[in-house]
């Protein structure tokens, strides 16, 4: 039996993306599809760092030959592992797929008991990709804020990277929270849309993305970031007083040019979110969370979908800044 599967290659005539077909075989033998369960998988999704390995744009991939996908919901087909049996709808987010196991964006998937969780009770498969990391990273994020005690009375909260997947998961959970949220974005025609979800207010990326002062105008409550580098650095200058920043991403930049100001002299907290080797008590809560907390119709509005074909483009397109929102591979889409 054969499976497609969006194939990365690099060799000695360079680097090349492209949906293929490949043997079930290779997922019994291959040392990077090692793992005790088979999964027959029904979507998946676009996310950020599966745009940086399927461009090349980004070193995401650590070895090669790889199926691209970080993220992936389906059905057991079989199961060494007594946790999981034929049957069992489940997911999966992050520990290196797509980097250095085989990854999602394909009809199958061998992956390791370990990294498996039921999808929630009410939803679908396609639900949980239209989630997928960049709204689970969202959920880690906002629950982090409310662990270290923000609270809605305290102030706005800035988003930035609105309209990307974990900027508009962030935004829809907060405001559904209660929270008065800012959104920060570079699209301003995408100003009504993260009202529609849940902003208070839109500004422009640019008052962030630029160098400024290490002590700003104090206006943040709380900030969830996705961007990083100067908008991250910006963000903590203007945080108020005990205020809480998490940082989850780099889609401006890995470095934080920043100084120790606005921690000693304003006593902020910096919090970091990993969502790619988040223990499985960690998931399991922010999944539980999700599938409780998010408006499904906001969910429903953030999300398109496309087939497996049509990933390498869209994948363009999310670098170019093209896309917002959440991007859902139908696996078995055919057009």
């Amino acid at each position: 039996m054969a499976f497609s599967a969006l194939y990365l290659q690099q060799n000695d005539n360079g680097f090349s993306a492209g949906v293929t077909s490949l043997d079930d075989r290779t997922l019994d033998e291959h040392p990077l599809a090692a793992g005790e369960v088979l999964i027959r998988i029904a979507h998946s999704t676009l996310n950020y760092k599966d745009a940086l390995a399927v461009t090349n744009r980004g070193p995401v991939v650590r070895a090669w030959p790889m199926i691209a996908g970080i993220d992936g919901a389906g059905e057991v087909v079989t199961s060494t592992d007594s946790r999981w049996k034929a049957g069992d709808i489940v997911l999966v987010n992050g520990w290196g797929l797509g980097e250095t196991h085989w990854g999602c964006l394909a009809e199958k998937a061998r992956l390791k008991a370990d990294w498996l969780i039921a999808v929630p009770q009410g939803l679908s498969t396609a639900e949980s990709m239209a989630i997928g990391t960049a709204g689970y990273t969202a959920m880690l994020s906002c629950l982090a804020l409310k662990q270290a005690g923000v609270k809605p009375a305290d102030g706005e909260v800035l988003v930035t990277g609105a309209s990307g997947g974990v900027g508009s998961v962030a935004i829809s959970l907060l405001s559904s929270w209660g929270f008065t949220v800012v959104a920060s974005t570079g699209k301003p025609e995408q100003a009504h849309f993260l009202k529609r979800i849940g902003a208070a207010d839109v500004v422009d990326r640019n008052s962030l993305s630029a160098a400024g002062k290490p002590l700003q105008k104090e206006r943040w409550a709380a900030v969830v970031d996705s961007v990083g580098s100067h908008t991250l650095a910006n963000a903590c200058a203007q945080t108020k007083y005990g205020g809480v920043v998490t940082a989850c991403g780099l889609a401006q930049g890995m470095e934080f040019p920043a100084n120790v100001a606005p921690f000693i002299l304003r006593g902020i907290k910096l919090l970091g979110i990993d969502s790619v080797m988040c223990p499985i008590a960690h998931r399991q809560i922010a999944w539980n969370r999700l599938a409780a907390d998010l408006d499904r119709a906001k969910l429903a509005e953030l999300t398109h979908l496309i087939a497996l074909h049509d990933v390498p483009e869209a994948a363009v397109q999310m670098m170019d800044g093209k896309l917002s929102g959440r991007t859902v591979v139908d696996i078995c889409r055919s057009a």
